[in-house]
């Protein structure tokens, strides 16, 4: 049998596809860390909205169905079920 004659890449050539691959091997590495970052601010928005969703229960208690004017916080009554 006849031996098949190995072939190589220049070294310019596989630098440059060497370089390729570590720059996506960076970019995927990267992406998971922004990913993971994304989960984090997801998992802190929840924990927030819960918080606010009791304050909301809170003041629902003390001063009934109403809307609050988050620039001066007046209150006003809601339309579908005045206060009496």
């Amino acid at each position: 049998m006849a031996k098949k004659k190995v072939k190589s890449l220049t070294s310019e050539e596989l630098t440059k596809v060497q370089n390729y691959v570590s720059a996506v091997n960076q970019s995927q590495m990267q992406i998971g860390g922004l990913e993971a970052q994304k989960h984090e601010a997801i998992q802190q928005m929840n924990l927030l909205r819960a918080e606010l969703q009791k304050v909301q229960e809170e003041l629902k208690e003390k001063y009934g169905d109403v809307s609050i004017n988050l620039a001066d916080g007046t209150l006003t009554e809601n339309a579908d079920n005045p206060q009496n």
